[in-house]
């Protein structure tokens, strides 16, 4: 289905019936993607009076409790209340789901015993485009990435120049095929958290990151219109499924 829509002060033409899925999944099992030291996530049937409520055991429903952490389980988007004792619920904070998003894909600089993402490399990437979101895709790009075990890796992350170049470009949301744009062990700096919020200044309440996305490499680097899909949890963080379209044609 082809839909025309007006996006600021542009038309756009996007094809509907071609999603582009761009989330991770939560799974029931080790094999989930994970980070930040605790077990996998766990969806159970539950158990009343020793009855399994499950039609597989013969209920006549399916009755599973989910037990997750947002931050360390598969795509998720997190607002400033991540890093702040003020209470900023993601729910209460997006309310725009439709963002024009530029997909581009960096490969990691090593930087004493790291990998980072500088902001020379972002600039190359975004040069003078005006955005609202950015997709970033890291090199290189397998699917291990759906399923990897994070902790005590010490990942690729962003150097804070690079995410104060995202903020004077406009960036309202950033999203990453990583746990985090932190480093993995930073003392609690989180210097890219807080450059990205402008912690220390007025707060960008409206700004998210989305971590732990996984970019085709069917998908080729451009612009997209982006769905950023969240589910309704009164909390910092949620888990979220961003969508990306092609853009047809500008009319």
């Amino acid at each position: 289905m082809i839909a025309q829509i007006q996006y600021n002060s542009r038309k756009l033409k996007i094809d509907l019936s071609q999603p582009l899925d761009i989330s991770i999944p939560i799974k029931g099992d080790i094999s989930n993607v994970n980070a930040w030291y605790i077990g996998a996530p766990k969806i159970e049937a539950e158990v009343f009076d020793g009855d399994t409520i499950s039609v597989e055991k013969g209920a006549a429903v399916n009755f599973n409790t989910i037990t997750f952490n947002p931050h360390s389980h598969g795509t998720h988007t997190e607002t400033v209340g991540h890093i702040t004792k003020e209470k900023y619920s993601i729910n209460k904070h997006l309310k725009q789901f439709f963002f024009l998003a530029e997909v581009i894909t960096v490969a990691p600089e090593k930087f004493e015993d790291d990998y980072v993402i500088s902001a020379k490399q972002l600039q190359f990437a975004i040069g003078n485009k005006k955005r609202d979101a950015i997709v970033i895709r890291t090199m290189p790009n397998t699917n291990e990435k759906k399923s990897k075990q994070y902790s005590n890796t010490n990942w690729t992350y962003f150097q804070e120049d690079a995410i104060k170049l995202l903020v004077r470009k406009g960036i309202k949301h950033l999203l990453i095929d990583l746990p985090s744009v932190d480093r993995e062990e930073d003392g609690g700096e989180l210097r890219g958290h807080k450059a990205f919020w402008n912690y220390h200044g007025r707060i960008r309440k409206d700004a998210t990151i989305t971590e732990f996305i996984y970019v085709s490499n069917k998908i080729e680097d451009g612009c997209y219109m982006l769905n950023l899909q969240i589910a309704p949890f009164e909390n910092d963080a949620t888990p979220s499924k961003p969508v990306l379209y092609k853009i047809i044609d500008q009319l």
